[in-house]
């Protein structure tokens, strides 16, 4: 109760300068990208309870000669790019953190199909709110590995606190604005999580699958 009403007091306060920001991007992505100018996708949160998350529209929808839609690379323009590499392609999530299915800091909403993929430890990161932010992003963001994202997002879950929580803002305010870690090396973001082989524990032995 007191994170949410930390993460309520923080986003309702800082109002004013967000939702010009936010205004002003849409229409620079309707005029870049066309429309729609969210991108919406179901991801797992709280006890990996699927929402819709929101997210300004990075890629074009560019297509091969047979029809398909292009990897993820050739179709992120250069517009796009700079929207990831500044984060303001995150801020409509604060729109989720009104509606109660993220808070400002926790482990970031992965995609749903990742859910059977999970070690039992690595589910653990499903005990909390997903956050626009989390430990894991200010140790590397996408230029550390899956199993240390993980392993950041669990030790997050047993050691969070709201001086932990003021702590990770104000570090991930100084990635974003040097811009480090953006993607992983070959990749537009991060490659496919497949499952971490190395743990000897099969992903349907994963028990985030029972609770989506």
């Amino acid at each position: 109760m007191v994170k949410r009403v930390f993460d309520l007091t923080l986003v309702l306060a800082c109002a004013p300068l967000w939702c010009p920001v936010l205004a002003l991007i849409a229409v620079l992505v309707r005029c870049k990208l066309g429309s729609p100018v969210l991108f919406r996708q179901k991801r797992p949160g709280l006890r990996g309870a699927v929402f819709e998350l929101l997210k300004f529209r990075t890629m074009s929808d560019a297509r091969d000669s047979s029809g398909r839609v292009l990897p993820d690379a050739e179709r992120l323009t250069e517009f796009g790019k700079w929207l990831r590499s500044t984060s303001l392609d995150e801020l409509p999530e604060l729109l989720n953190v009104l509606r109660g299915e993220m808070s400002l800091v926790g482990p970031r909403p992965l995609l749903v199909h990742y859910l059977d993929r999970y070690t039992p430890e690595q589910a653990r990161r499903h005990e909390v709110l997903p956050g626009l932010t989390g430990w894991a992003q200010v140790q590397g963001r996408n230029a550390i590995s899956w199993e240390e994202k993980f392993q950041g997002d669990v030790w997050y879950v047993d050691h969070q606190s709201l001086r932990l929580d003021l702590k990770i803002l104000l570090l991930t305010a100084r990635k974003v604005f040097r811009r480090e870690g953006i993607s992983a090396p070959g990749d537009a973001t991060m490659p496919e999580f497949t499952g971490s082989q190395a743990s000897g524990v099969s992903p349907k032995d994963s028990r985030v699958s029972q609770l989506s």
